[in-house]
């Protein structure tokens, strides 16, 4: 029997732990957040979508994450006053983890292997930028089902299986109809 995010657990930015099979039945949106990114905005949007869908069963799920520049420095109790202080997040927020590499959070093992890198969407202007970047400066990291960078978002149906991998440069909001469909 596969695997659905259902069979991991966490530690929430409060230190304690949990089963992701609490949120069984609900749609889930999962992302690694960043505080010093130029995409940590999105925080605002992820915020807004949480408010506008939790009541039909959308939940966002923020993971913190410093390994892309090194953009979410702080600890985990400074991130989530940073996130509740700035963007008013109160959809839940996980302690800091890595989301590639050899100490990789099993969930995003388990996330990047169910939804594969396809590329950037390089019709919008931010996605060509994001993929000229890596082409530059690492172009090694286009290849690969890793993490990118901040702000990946996963989509993740009632049944607790990946629908849906979302590339940092793209919106929140450009997902809504994704999101409305499994709601």
């Amino acid at each position: 029997m596969s695997k659905s995010v259902y069979d991991f657990t966490a530690t929430t930015i409060r230190g304690s732990q949990i089963n992701l099979d609490q949120y069984r039945g609900q749609v889930l949106l999962i992302v690694n957040t960043a505080s010093k990114c130029g995409l940590t905005p999105q925080y605002s949007d992820l915020q807004k979508l949480y408010e506008k869908y939790k009541e039909q069963g959308l939940i966002v799920l923020g993971f913190p994450c410093n390994q892309f520049g090194e953009q979410k420095p702080a600890a985990n109790e400074e991130v989530n006053t940073f996130c509740q202080i700035n963007y008013g997040v109160t959809f839940p927020l996980f302690e800091k983890i890595e989301v590639l590499g050899a100490n990789q959070h099993p969930l995003y093992a388990h996330l990047t292997a169910q939804a594969p890198f396809e590329g950037f969407d390089q019709s919008t202007s931010s996605g060509n930028m994001l993929h000229a970047f890596f082409e530059e400066k690492m172009p090694e990291k286009l290849l690969g089902n890793d993490i990118k960078w901040n702000f990946t978002k996963f989509l993740v149906d009632r049944q607790g299986n990946v629908v849906n991998r979302i590339e940092p440069p793209v919106d929140p909001f450009d997902i809504e109809p994704s999101i409305e469909a499994l709601i």
